[in-house]
């Protein structure tokens, strides 16, 4: 099947108009945003009383920006490799169907949720104030981006390609290099083995951590001065991607020593910077984030567990909850209240916290520490667990920094890459899911052809293949703020915002288009479905996530 294009849609004028689209669409965004801001502010001060009475309108506001600064790094990545003469077909469709495909949803309704759809009329936008944003360029794509035939053209180029990942990355030669190791890395020693970890919730084999310490990936982003490789967090994140490709279990397991290296890197003193980077890097010490307690969830400055100094010691008291892999870490980056006299985020200290690694048998063989696994659908291989603290004893000397009441701004400066990581890890479970629909149509035979030639069932896996790219792009911009040193909290929001609910409606699709066999706990796919759900739960509920990004919005701080 061919496709004829419009002249005002030449493949030479696709970065020029994915820019013209995208200078219209900012402007809609800059008219929706005056328009809340007007309803939420008192006095020349955001109200957040308003603010939450508006969260709805405000929430919606966050999609419509996230889906903008999507679309433009769509576009960008299109100029990037029509620039380096990249722009192949392929390439040519993902962009098209999805400039094509968000433009339209910008107008008509933004899905925040698979129930809540924001349209511009509740963030107080006008038909008139709508139309006029409405473009040549805009107009083109919606008339001729997401359409049955490039759709159609999409999938046919698919099936008779051989590469997982459906179009160019727009990846520099040594990132590819790294994404090349980690997809054979993720098909020689996980996908085969993967399904049984889950299905038997056991651990991941402590024989596979080894080799993924074999190739770096502990300590990815530190310096080579403390034993690491240096680079930058869009390596960790093709890395991320990858291996959660294959579960995101193992992809998760850099994670851990991705936020605690951060920690100490960024507020570590010299001793302790020396004392464990080395030991992170080379896989010798596993460590786990411990901040969330059972009453407190992402409203992590309410924080109850108490840290008392009694001579070269802290003895901990409190409970934690939802803390994965505790069991076999060897190090706890452990949030307490070191002051209990200061309210909110005041008093609040990091504690560098060393336990010896444990088993199912005895997962807590240290005195003032005890622990219960937390049954989980899905996100298994590390295990979750709930631990409580009675007298636990950290050394001083321990405390992350040196001073007290530093822990909630030191723990701040790591969810950037926190939840850039997490927008990677969605990306790579929806590329799982992607990868599982097409096999399976392509073998499934109904009606004496097979499923994928039915275009519902072919559509579905184009709009897998289109998202994925979509917030890939977003996710890589989002790193690539981060490794110049520019404040990103608002682009890594944007990017897990957006990767986690095209993770959720990837694997939703894939096992919609297994049917029944996709239910059947013993198809992958049913796993994937799993793990895709705690994607837009953990490093900050969407929702929270939303709240965030909207308010950083209205205050118009950059």
């Amino acid at each position: 099947m061919s496709i004829t294009a419009s002249p005002a849609l030449r493949k030479s004028d696709l970065p020029s108009l994915c820019r013209e689209a995208t200078e219209a669409l900012a402007a809609l965004l800059a008219d929706a945003t005056t328009a809340l801001r007007t309803r939420v502010t008192v006095n020349g001060r955001i109200s957040g009383d308003l603010l939450d009475r508006e969260q709805r309108a405000a929430h919606g506001l966050a999609w419509l920006a996230t889906y903008v600064e999507a679309l433009r790094q769509l576009g960008l990545y299109a100029a990037r490799i029509a620039d380096a003469g990249e722009l192949g077909e392929i390439e040519e469709l993902l962009v098209r169907i999805g400039m094509g495909e968000y433009i339209a949803q910008i107008l008509g309704g933004i899905p925040m949720s698979q129930n809540e759809l924001v349209r511009p009329a509740d963030l107080g936008l006008a038909a008139d104030q709508v139309a006029a944003r409405v473009t040549p360029a805009v107009e083109s794509f919606i008339a001729d981006g997401n359409t049955a035939e490039r759709r159609a053209r999409l999938i046919a180029l698919a099936r008779s390609s051989h590469a997982a990942t459906l179009g160019n990355c727009g990846l520099d030669a040594v990132l590819d290099s790294i994404r090349y190791e980690m997809r054979k890395f993720a098909d020689n020693e996980v996908i085969g083995r993967a399904q049984q970890w889950h299905l038997a919730n056991n651990y991941i084999p402590l024989d596979v951590i080894g080799r993924l310490s074999a190739l770096g990936i502990f300590g990815l982003t530190i310096p080579d001065r403390f034993g690491g490789a240096g680079l930058g967090k869009e390596s960790m994140c093709v890395v991320s991607e990858e291996l959660s490709r294959g579960y995101l279990g193992v992809g998760s397991l850099g994670t851990r020593s991705e936020i605690a290296a951060e920690l100490i890197l960024g507020a570590g003193t010299e001793e302790q910077k020396r004392q464990w980077l080395p030991k992170i890097a080379s896989g010798e010490v596993l460590p786990t984030a411990v901040f969330t307690e059972p009453d407190t969830g992402s409203d992590l400055a309410s924080i109850k567990t108490r840290a008392v100094r009694e001579s070269d010691v802290y003895k901990v008291y409190g409970n934690k909850t939802w803390i994965t892999h505790p069991v076999r870490a060897d190090l706890m980056t452990l949030l307490v209240r070191t002051d209990p006299k200061q309210r909110g985020h005041r008093g609040l200290s990091i504690l560098l916290a060393e336990k010896p690694r444990g088993t199912d048998a005895e997962p807590f063989p240290v005195k003032g520490m005890s622990g219960t696994e937390i049954p989980v659908l899905g996100y298994r291989g590390m295990k979750e667990y709930e631990i409580a603290f009675d007298g636990f004893e950290v050394k001083a000397e321990n405390l992350l920094g040196g001073v007290e009441g530093l822990g909630f701004k030191q723990l701040m400066q790591t969810f950037e890459s926190a939840r850039i990581q997490t927008a990677a890890r969605a990306i790579g479970v929806a590329q799982a899911a992607m990868e599982q629909a097409l096999s399976y149509a392509q073998q499934r035979v109904q009606f004496g052809r097979p499923i994928v030639e039915f275009p519902r069932v072919a559509d579905k896996i184009a709009m897998m293949a289109v998202e994925i790219m979509i917030a890939r792009q977003l996710t890589y911009h989002a790193a690539r703020e981060k490794d110049s040193g520019r404040r990103c909290d608002l682009e890594a929001g944007m990017a897990k915002l957006l990767a986690a609910r095209v993770a959720w409606a990837s694997a939703d699709n894939a096992v919609q288009i297994h049917g029944g066999n996709g239910f059947a706990v013993e198809s992958p796919v049913s796993r994937i479905l799993c793990d895709a759900r705690i994607l837009n739960i953990f490093e900050g509920a969407a929702e929270i996530q939303a709240h965030v990004i909207a308010r950083r919005l209205l205050d118009g701080t950059n």
